[in-house]
């Protein structure tokens, strides 16, 4: 098991998107505690506010609250985020892609195209958007991380599984380009994570007959974050992780 030193992440500055909820709040929460500067981005205020009130108790510094409807937002609210960002930190020491929605659990021939929309401009376009514009902001970390959060049916898309599924195996795909396009030209390390099962809401919806006790929480995925994070990846570009993984190099 990975253990990082209580100061892994002091003086990096990271975004977390989705942080206002399941595996993206635990992840905030725990960067946070680690030392890191946190950005958090998510859909309802409210949400983030908790994770702000939560982090704000901490001997660590306040974070920053971004309300951004990833579905709505236009290509112009990307830019401006990226401008605020350079304005208030002049850098970006880690991107962590996280925020997804699952969408109907239908056969395709049944699927509703604002459905397949709403999930793919969530999942897969708005990553895009978001890694264009920052991803100048990371190049001027001195060790910046981009880290995709992916999924099982993102490996082997699935009957049922829908855009969700599609949008992940496209997310595989612009991780594996990024990081080709970054190979020896920046000091930004590029990463994939499939979290496997857990105790999420996006879960609960997905397998509603599942006990939730069953599976494991977002807790047990912060030793990988962690190292995904910190300094101690700077070796693992274009590398693929699972929740099972021994990462602990």
């Amino acid at each position: 098991m990975y253990n990082p030193g209580k100061n892994l992440l002091e003086n990096r500055v990271i975004l977390v998107t989705g942080a206002g909820d399941g595996i993206g709040k635990q992840a905030a929460i725990t960067f946070a505690e680690f030392g890191a500067e946190l950005i958090l981005l998510g859909r309802k205020q409210e949400k983030l506010e908790s994770v702000y009130d939560m982090i704000s108790k901490m001997d660590t510094p306040k974070p920053c609250i971004v309300p951004f409807d990833l579905e709505l937002c236009e290509e112009i609210a990307y830019s401006r985020l990226a401008t605020k960002i350079q304005e208030d930190y002049g850098r970006l020491d880690g991107l962590l892609h996280n925020a997804a929605i699952l969408g109907p659990r239908v056969p395709i021939e049944n699927y509703a195209y604002k459905d397949w929309e709403a999930v793919m401009q969530v999942n897969i376009n708005s990553v895009f958007l978001l890694t264009k514009f920052l991803l100048a902001l990371l190049k001027k970390s001195d060790d910046g991380r981009l880290i995709f959060t992916n999924s099982g049916v993102g490996q082997k898309p699935r009957a049922y599984w829908g855009a969700y599924s599609i949008s992940k195996y496209a997310l595989n795909g612009l991780a594996k380009l990024v990081a080709d396009e970054l190979e020896n030209t920046s000091n930004v390390v590029v990463t994939s994570v499939n979290p496997g099962a857990t105790r999420t809401k996006m879960r609960n919806a997905a397998y509603p007959g599942e006990n939730p006790d069953s599976v494991k929480p977002a807790t047990n995925l912060m030793p990988l974050y962690l190292y995904l994070a910190g300094p101690d990846s700077r070796n693992e570009h274009n590398s693929f992780f699972s929740s099972e993984d021994d990462f602990s190099k």
